[in-house]
């Protein structure tokens, strides 16, 4: 009795939240005003990072630059405080460092206030096939892809769950997602990320915290010179994505509240193919998709030897 009664509230909730889903994407959901929140974008100092700083300075937001490079960083500071009113403050920050990263969580709180909208954008990339990845760059990956995520959220999360508001947003990436040749370390950070973003989701649903958003973005490659060299076989099907347009898309994700957010959106039936085919079924994709020499010239690291976030990368 008891789950004929449970698959009846099921099947009322799953089509109630169907033709939600249904009329959002006929008439999309009112954007949120981030007025005087205080947003943390962490590898604030290039790429996509900076671009999210800049649109959400024009939406009147605080904003909280965390970045290695503190030359970078500075430049995205100046870059936003241009439009007049504009509260910034950068922060100089290793992010593959958790006793940094609570010291200066700390400095945020009482310097500026409790962060509502947390953004983990810092990220790294080897590009190596996995045994000639040292184990050093392998740490490194997980330290700033993922685990800085972790950090992050035990620190600005207890304020979010004490006053029952926030957004908590993952930059993860296709490669979080599907498995591709030569980016082991880099996938399994991403998809560590992912998984971890997802599940704190989940438990802040069950918590009743209904309040704190997340988003969880997985672009395929972005032009900010982290993937300099990477090649796309079919470019009208996977992308190499335009930095403006993966902010943009990203921004509007974190005002209309969406919790996942894939480019291009062959990614979606990509993922959904990956379900239901074979392995061998799967590999035959890959090939046909490039994914498998995508990474052949890759030559993002512009100093020997060195693994570089994102804010060393090219400046805008």
């Amino acid at each position: 009795m008891d789950m004929i009664w449970h698959t009846s509230v099921f099947l009322g909730k799953f089509l109630y939240y169907f033709l939600e889903s249904l009329f959002y994407k006929i008439i999309p959901k009112k954007k949120k005003d981030v007025a005087g929140e205080i947003v943390l974008i962490t590898g604030a100092g290039s790429g996509l990072g900076r671009l999210m700083a800049i649109k959400f300075a024009s939406l009147g937001a605080i904003l909280v630059l965390w970045d290695i490079n503190e030359e970078g960083n500075m430049e995205t500071c100046r870059m936003v405080k241009e439009k007049e009113g504009v509260k910034a403050f950068a922060y100089t920050c290793d992010c593959s460092n958790r006793q940094e990263i609570y010291r200066v969580a700390d400095q945020v709180k009482k310097e500026v206030g409790d962060v509502t909208i947390l953004i983990n954008n810092a990220g790294v990339v080897t590009g190596k096939l996995f045994l000639n990845t040292p184990d050093d760059m392998v740490e490194r990956s997980f330290l700033v892809n993922a685990l800085s995520h972790v950090w992050t959220y035990k620190a600005f999360l207890p304020a979010m769950m004490k006053a029952n508001h926030g957004h908590l947003v993952c930059i993860s990436s296709t490669a979080g997602i599907v498995g591709i040749n030569g980016l082991s370390d880099y996938c399994a950070s991403k998809f560590a990320a992912f998984g971890f973003a997802e599940s704190l989701y989940i438990e802040l649903r069950v918590l009743k915290k209904s309040n704190i958003k997340t988003t969880i973005v997985c672009p395929y490659f972005i032009k900010t010179g982290m993937f300099d060299g990477c090649t796309t076989k079919y470019p009208f099907l996977l992308p190499i994505l335009e930095k403006e347009y993966v902010a943009e898309k990203v921004l509007n994700a974190i005002l209309e509240e969406q919790t996942y957010l894939m480019m291009p959106k062959f990614v979606y039936f990509a993922l959904l193919l990956k379900q239901i085919l074979s392995s061998n079924m799967i590999f035959a994709l890959i090939e046909y998709l490039g994914l498998d020499t995508c990474m052949a010239s890759f030559i993002g690291q512009s100093k020997a030897g060195e693994v570089q976030t994102e804010a060393e990368r090219k400046q805008l």
